[in-house]
Formats: structure tokens, C-alpha cells, sequence
């Protein structure tokens, strides 16, 4: 008798099945310790027309809300540890209630993360307004959604790791230690960045900056104590989700940047963007072929250039020079802030 080896599609579904299995003991024990449904608001963003919801559920004591996973902007909190936020159960499809400035719109469901991202039809007037969620009988958690004016032209899209935080993400073990062990407070940002990005809305009033990262929404908390610490503009952060699918067994960070790319151009077609990233992994590629699809929405790129220490460790420098210009879009590069800052300033970005 021959044993057929397993299919990729099976040991996919396995894994899914084990996913799913784990998942349901991990909140066996978070119900038996007390916990309950609690939902962690992120920033969003939308039109006068409509908001993007934004938010994950989680099986939390109402103490553990404030103090571990930042509901408020707790940026005082001197030791939380990354791995921290990678040990909260998710509460799957989980009914939520949406209330913007204190009057409740719509209840809408999470998925199988706990991930709340839904389109919710309402009339608003442009600049931030209050945004609310509740899960089953807790309190409403409150966040801001920017309401982008109709008028605004211009925004700006930056990605997160070795972009404005110094992460090291492309070497898997110091990313691995900065990621779970490394307190909050050591993560430092890049230099000159903070104000790179504070420069570019202030000098286009209204403008909405959004924060676009490869990273796993259990780290938004952190990103946002992260971000407000060190003085960078508000903006929403578009995170992703880890684990399996049906047809992978992890989802993958490219496809999550394009996916996104794509859907801000749709929702505001107007709009044109500076793109930042980093030439450490796919965001020149990534900035290249959107630059190259779509030049009408993209004003600039703006590639921050990895140290050249870092840049050995990581397998070698990009050929920057190559896209430099890509469809009429100016490239600019930099190894940090002010370098691309005066860069964006030859091409009158600034």
C-alpha cells in the first residue's frame, strides 16, 4: 500500500485546523480567568460620506485595557514588553457597536482575528471627530477619525519599520529580540523623520498621513504610544494579520501594501501622495511598480537609505539610482529626514 505525501493544501488546512483548535483552548482559559469581550480602538480616516472603522476585539480585564494595551495614550508606560501584546486572545466575529461623536450609527461584526475594518456610510464635516466602539455591555473605547476634506490634494503614506522606527526587521533575530524583549522606551526613531512628516502636512493644511505597514495589528498599541512619543503627526495605522489562509500559511505583507495602495487611491482619486519607505526591503519595488500603474496619484517618492552597516547585514545596498525617475514621478533618497527633506525641497514638494 503506498502513502500518498500530503498536498500543500492539505498541510494548509492542518494548520488552520490546529490555528483553530489553539485559538479555542487559549479562550477556554481567558473566559475562566475572567476576562470578557473589549474592544481597542485605532484611529481612522474617511470622506464627508464615509468613515473606515478600525479596531481589534480582545478578551481583556477591564484593568489590563488602559495599563497593557493602551486604550488611551498612556505614552508615560516605561516597560511593556513587545511580547506582551502577541498573548491576548482575539474575539472572533464579535458584534461591535460604532458611535461617532456620541451618537450610535451601526453595529458591525468583526472578523476571524478580531479585526474590525469596516466602510460605515455617515455625513460629517472635515477635520477629527470622536469615535466610539463597545463590545457587548463594556464601556464605549474612544479613539479620533480624520475626516479628509474634499478640497485636500495632497498626502503622505509612510511605511513603519527602518522607515520612522529603527526596527531592523530584514534580520530576523535582532528583529525577533527588538520585537519581544526590547522595551517600548529603547525603540528609537529615525532621525530627523518626526519632523520630516510634521513639515509635510503642516505645509499642506488638511492633508491626511497614513501609516502603512508589513506589521501584525497585535503591535498597533505599541506603534501608536510609539508614534505620539515621538512627536509624529496623527494619522491611522493600516496594519495586517498573521496565520494562515486557504491558500498560504502566512499572509503575505506585499500583497497587504499594494491591497492598501490601491484602496486609498479608489477612496480619494484626487489625491496625490508622497510614498516613504526604506530601501532595506520590498518598498522600492513595491513604490515602483505603483509609481509606474498609477503616476497621476503619487507626487513623490521618498526612500530612506539603510547605514551602510545595516545595509551589509542586510544583504547589500539597493541600486537607489536606478529609480530615480520612474513614469515623471520624482525619487528622492536620504539617509535620514533632513537629507530627504532638502531633497522634496529641489522638486517643490516643500
Amino acid at each position: 500500500m503506498t502513502l500518498n505525501p500530503p498536498t500543500p493544501s492539505s498541510l494548509r488546512a492542518i494548520a488552520a485546523k490546529c490555528e483553530g483548535w489553539i485559538h479555542q483552548q487559549r479562550t477556554n482559559r481567558a473566559t475562566k480567568r475572567g476576562k470578557a469581550p473589549s474592544v481597542i480602538p485605532y484611529i481612522g480616516y474617511g470622506s464627508t460620506e464615509w468613515v473606515r472603522v478600525l479596531g481589534r476585539v480582545l478578551y481583556l480585564k477591564p484593568k489590563a485595557v488602559t495599563e497593557d494595551l493602551g486604550r488611551t495614550d498612556l505614552v508615560q508606560i516605561s516597560k511593556v514588553r513587545g511580547w506582551r501584546t502577541f498573548t491576548s486572545v482575539a474575539v472572533p466575529r464579535q458584534q461591535v457597536e460604532v458611535y461617532l461623536d456620541g451618537r450610535l450609527v451601526t453595529t458591525v461584526a468583526a472578523d476571524d482575528g478580531g479585526v474590525v475594518d469596516a466602510k460605515v456610510d455617515v455625513s460629517l464635516t472635515p477635520g477629527w471627530h470622536t469615535l466610539g466602539l463597545r463590545a457587548e455591555d463594556e464601556d464605549i473605547a474612544e479613539t479620533n477619525v480624520l475626516i479628509v476634506d474634499p478640497r485636500a490634494k495632497f498626502g503622505v503614506i509612510s511605511d513603519v519599520d527602518d522607515t520612522i522606527l529603527k526596527t531592523a526587521l530584514p534580520r530576523p533575530l535582532v528583529a525577533a529580540w527588538n520585537t519581544f524583549v526590547v522595551d517600548e522606551q529603547a525603540r528609537t526613531a529615525t532621525p530627523g523623520m518626526p519632523v520630516l512628516l510634521q513639515t509635510l502636512i503642516e505645509r499642506h493644511e488638511g492633508s491626511p498621513i497614513v501609516y502603512l505597514s508589513t506589521g501584525a495589528w497585535n503591535a498597533a498599541p505599541a506603534l501608536s504610544r510609539f508614534l505620539a512619543r515621538n512627536l509624529y503627526p496623527v494619522g491611522p495605522l493600516l496594519l495586517t494579520d498573521w496565520g494562515p489562509t486557504h491558500d498560504r500559511f502566512f499572509r503575505s505583507g506585499q500583497q497587504h501594501k499594494r491591497r492598501e495602495l490601491l484602496r486609498l487611491i479608489e477612496e480619494f482619486p484626487s489625491t496625490k501622495w508622497v510614498l516613504i519607505g526604506d530601501d532595506g526591503q520590498h518598498d522600492e519595488m513595491l513604490y515602483h511598480e505603483f509609481s509606474s500603474q498609477h503616476p497621476e496619484n503619487v507626487a513623490a517618492v521618498a526612500i530612506r537609505q539603510i547605514s551602510t552597516g545595516e545595509a551589509v547585514l542586510q544583504g547589500g545596498r539597493s541600486k537607489a539610482r536606478l529609480h530615480r525617475s520612474v513614469s515623471g514621478v520624482p525619487w528622492v533618497y536620504g539617509p535620514d529626514g533632513a537629507t530627504i527633506m532638502n531633497e522634496l525641497k529641489k522638486h517643490g514638494i516643500l
